[in-house]
């Protein structure tokens, strides 16, 4: 058992040499004196099979070459944080003839961000989720599970981008499959929003993009009616423009809700009288809701008969071009900084 004894204290010398940080140090440490699993605990764990003389002499040995060599440890860690802290000192010096540098202006968040967060708030105060969906979706989730099979017209409004070799992927044309990933992976009850960004095969000009951002939202519950869903909407209206700011709700056909309703609000430049802005209608349309059609509710694994709820659609773009007066949305971008810096 000596001889054990003097190998693993050669062996400890030797390898505390090629120790080189603190680290490395630690696990050093734990190897040779852990108290459950240390090469010095196994050594003293054979002195029950001694003989009570041989016990006591190899006890004492052991314990003193522990104590040699914690001493040698300590001394190590002594000068590796030396070492260290020179070397963090020499890349924290400061050169005292460096000129002053010119101070950097802090950034803007960009106009479309802006009007996001404020969206996000405002629903988390309401007790909404906010989910994140996958921009690269599926056919189904996108189309087909909104009730809106391969035969439908509404597909040649969505053209999108697909995928090569991969036909049942698409860059999403809206962030609406939120209403059937929604229930599917948190159950129902549910409010949930999700802001993203969009794709759609569109011609670009002052009012089409390419890419762009929404926010969809989904309410499901048991007596869900449609004045719940007017009420939310009123709230979103009054938040944005105004408590003065007054909703109205026309039919439009939108095949994952029925019926379905384009939202408009009274203008906030004009206040209804007509302008520019509205077109001299004194309304602006800022949404498009209505209540989830049964089809949809099935697909996300919800009973239509026991349950009702509604979902919403923002275009943030939108938003941002009527608040902030925006003429053309590529100005969105542009990457501009004379654009970015009045926000």
């Amino acid at each position: 058992m000596t001889s054990q004894l003097q190998n693993l204290s050669q062996e400890f010398k030797h390898n505390l040499k090629s120790v080189s940080d603190l680290l490395f140090l630690e696990k050093f440490e734990q190897k040779y004196f852990s108290r459950a699993t240390g090469e010095f605990t196994k050594l003293m764990k054979t002195l029950g099979a001694m003989e009570k003389g041989k016990r006591q002499e190899f006890g004492r040995a052991v314990n003193e070459t522990k104590n040699e060599l914690e001493k040698m440890l300590a001394a190590r860690r002594e000068e590796l944080k030396v070492k260290e802290m020179g070397n963090t000192l020499e890349r924290e010096a400061i050169d005292v003839t460096q000129p002053q540098l010119p101070l950097h202006e802090k950034g803007h968040r960009h106009p479309i961000t802006l009007i996001e967060n404020e969206l996000v708030d405002l629903f988390a105060s309401m007790g909404f989720i906010v989910e994140d969906t996958p921009e690269l979706e599926s056919d189904y989730y996108n189309f087909t599970g909104l009730n809106i099979p391969p035969y439908h017209p509404a597909r040649d409004m969505q053209d999108t981008f697909y995928i090569k070799n991969h036909a049942h992927l698409v860059m999403r044309t809206h962030t609406s499959p939120i209403q059937v990933r929604g229930p599917r992976k948190y159950g129902v009850p549910l409010r949930v929003i999700v802001p993203g960004k969009c794709f759609r095969n569109e011609a670009t000009d002052a009012r089409h993009e390419h890419t762009f951002y929404q926010l969809d939202g989904v309410v499901i519950d048991k007596g869900i009616s449609f004045a719940h869903m007017k009420g939310v909407l009123e709230a979103v209206a009054k938040h944005l423009y105004g408590n003065e700011t007054r909703a109205r709700l026309r039919p439009k056909l939108y095949p994952f809700v029925e019926p379905g309703v384009n939202g408009e609000v009274t203008c906030f430049l004009c206040r209804g009288e007509g302008c520019g802005i509205c077109k001299k209608t004194g309304w602006l349309e800022i949404f498009g809701a209505g209540p989830m059609h049964p089809n949809v509710l099935k697909a996300g694994g919800v009973d239509p008969d026991e349950y009702q709820g509604f979902a919403f659609g923002l275009g943030l773009d939108r938003l941002a071009i009527l608040k902030y007066n925006i003429e053309d949305i590529r100005h969105f971008h542009s990457g501009d900084l004379r654009f970015l810096e009045q926000f």
